[in-house]
């Protein structure tokens, strides 16, 4: 399932699209010299089947890698079990969507810490995680699946909680969003080193398997004393994303950088400009 090189692209339909509709996206994003973009499901599943199948044709035509995001009304700890059982039907059914339209992976967010300390929270996302994986499977959708890794202080989702959730599950891996762990740690990881840890921890846990199918997001962003605050460009923000890149090379990552900035284009172009830089 790897894909044998590094895409870069935007989370979603870039801003200067005439005709804001996921085929002209695609194609939007191919004009810009881009090569990857992310469905964004994240208020429901918005596209038909029909639309997807017409994705598949034209995202492989253009050469343009597609991921999917599943809906932000997922949360895998509510207290209530139609919740949690109507969560884990949003990622199955982003994924299927994601699988018709050719897309290579689809990330998630776990949810809220609520009551439930940070091993017990692992535990049950886990569980869920599983449960999702052999649905999928008894559906012949064959897509990686991703816990992304969180920005705010009640959500789970530090790096060190992705792994577990992760570990030894079968089409699953992280999402790595390096603006999430910066704002999460209150903007002490940020910089060469700082971002040099988080992957050698994610090829300590999870092998070069997991650098070679990476899925990245990144985008400026605004932190406070719980974490995330909101996304900005990269130009508004202490986020050091050229380390980011610069790390990105040095470990040799392959997979897919989705740019979440809200000039989306804008900053993913600045993003691929980078990675092909010599140096």
């Amino acid at each position: 399932m790897g894909l044998g090189g590094i895409y870069v692209g935007t989370a979603g339909i870039p801003v200067s699209t005439k005709r804001r509709n996921t085929i002209e996206g695609i194609r939007r994003v191919a004009e810009l010299g881009l090569n990857a973009m992310e469905l964004e499901f994240v208020r429901g599943i918005n596209i038909s089947r029909e639309t997807a199948a017409k994705a598949r044709e034209v995202s492989r035509e253009l050469g343009v890698v597609l991921t999917a995001h599943a809906p932000y009304y997922v949360n895998l700890l509510s207290d209530r079990k139609e919740v949690r059982t109507a969560s884990m039907e949003r990622i199955v059914e982003s994924a299927k969507v994601a699988y018709i339209a050719g897309a290579w992976s689809v990330v998630f967010h776990p949810g809220y810490y609520g009551e439930h300390k940070s091993e017990e929270a692992v535990r049950i996302v886990r569980e869920s995680l599983e449960q999702v994986v052999e649905t999928l499977k008894g559906m012949g959708v064959s897509i990686w699946v991703r816990p992304e890794t969180m920005g705010g202080l009640a959500e789970v989702g530090s790096l060190e909680e992705i792994l577990s959730i992760v570990e030894g599950v079968d089409m699953a891996l992280p999402a790595i969003d390096f603006a999430h762990i910066y704002a999460r740690s209150i903007g002490k990881i940020n910089g060469l080193e700082g971002f040099r840890r988080v992957l050698e921890e994610v090829e300590r846990r999870l092998g070069r398997e997991a650098l070679k199918n990476s899925h990245v997001h990144m985008s400026g962003m605004e932190y406070g004393e719980r974490g995330e605050r909101a996304h900005r460009n990269f130009d508004e923000s202490e986020f050091d994303w050229a380390a980011a890149v610069e790390v990105l090379k040095e470990f040799g990552v392959e997979g897919v950088v989705i740019s979440e900035s809200p000039n989306l284009e804008g900053d993913a172009l600045k993003i691929l400009g980078a990675l092909k830089a010599s140096g």
